[in-house]
């Protein structure tokens, strides 16, 4: 996996125990990696299993589960959209079948996918489509590195510490979203 992303800009990646957590690899990378590592993905013969979000502390932590079409391995792609402005890229052009789970995941979690094809409410009530019932109230929340499974790190970005046990998580969210403010004024 590490090959397959070499030259993206990634956060953290890490091996995981399949028989622990069900995947081989996650990556947790900038939204802006998202498309470029999506269609190296599908360059390699893997598929899009679904797309889901968790509402945590640092933010909405949206994931992108693949498998592969001949040889055993899943991994997950994982990027952290904001709570004040959930908003990530769409794979819907690259993956046809996320266009439905993209859908999905706005309708429960509120989170945006900029260049969806068709993103309408799908399992929601048009007239309940400001309404998002997996959407926590921020004393319910969690921290990410307290949900998902840390892995065996093969890489981490400067300055990312919230898969590890000693970075709190509300600095590492307000670093990160500064950063991504800095990101939009440079663009």
């Amino acid at each position: 996996m590490d090959a397959l992303l070499k030259g993206l800009p990634l956060d953290y990646l890490a091996a995981c125990d399949f028989q622990k957590t069900g995947k081989t690899w996650q990556a947790i990378l900038p939204a802006a990696s998202l498309v470029r590592a999506a269609e190296r993905l599908l360059a390699a013969d893997y598929f899009v299993e679904d797309i889901s979000a968790l509402d945590c502390v640092e933010g909405y932590v949206v994931t992108y589960h693949f498998a592969h079409f001949h040889k055993p391995g899943r991994v997950a792609l994982r990027v952290i959209a904001p709570h004040d402005a959930p908003s990530v890229p769409s794979i819907a052009g690259i993956f046809q079948g996320a266009e439905w789970h993209e859908r999905e995941t706005r309708d429960f979690h509120g989170v945006v996918f900029q260049g969806n094809p068709n993103f309408i409410p799908l399992l929601i009530d048009p007239d309940m489509a400001d309404c998002f019932p997996l959407r926590k109230d921020p004393k319910s929340r969690a921290r990410m590195r307290d949900i998902l499974e840390a892995g065996e790190v093969v890489h981490c970005g400067p300055g990312f510490g919230l898969m590890t046990p000693d970075a709190p998580a509300e600095a590492q969210a307000s670093s990160q979203s500064e950063a991504a403010a800095g990101d939009k004024a440079t663009a």
